[in-house]
């Protein structure tokens, strides 16, 4: 299985670039990863909200193929603690699925057509959090899953 996260712009600050690198370089052990950044919207001064979103869905869409398993993460989304979000990916790969890709929108959501294509919607927090923070924090928790998964000390409960 592999695994990917699509994002909407770039990771702007020093210190998420470090911290992301640190578990991308953690995760080859476990399994195939990547981040794919769409380039951001240019002039959305005069578009709507939802005029943005779906720009954005169809830049998304570009990356995305038939048999994905798309999961988006969505402040309204299903929340899990650590041990259950590595069950969750547990249950993914045991389900023989070739593609998983978690999607990060832009900071007013989703289209439609996003939810739509959505098999699975994941939050993970009640707060809200920068949209370049998000990369960080699911990396880590992916991390953390295969290590829970994998029987490995760094998790403790």
């Amino acid at each position: 299985m592999k695994i990917t996260l699509l994002v909407i712009g770039k990771t702007e600050d020093k210190y998420l670039k470090e911290g992301i690198d640190k578990y991308l370089k953690r995760l080859k052990h476990y399994i195939r990863f990547e981040i794919i950044e769409i380039p951001e919207l240019k002039n959305t001064k005069n578009l709507s909200e939802e005029q943005q979103k779906t720009k954005e869905a169809e830049l998304l869409s570009k990356h995305l193929s038939f048999n994905d398993h798309i999961v988006l993460l969505d402040d309204k989304g299903e929340e899990f603690t650590s041990t259950q979000f590595s069950g969750f990916i547990n249950k993914k790969m045991l389900g023989s699925l070739q593609n998983l890709v978690f999607i990060v929108g832009g900071p007013y959501g989703f289209d439609p057509s996003l939810y739509a294509q959505a098999k699975d919607k994941l939050s993970l927090s009640r707060m809200t959090f920068s949209h370049q923070m998000v990369r960080l924090f699911f990396v880590e928790q992916l991390y953390r899953a295969f290590t829970i998964l994998k029987g490995e000390p760094y998790h403790h409960e």
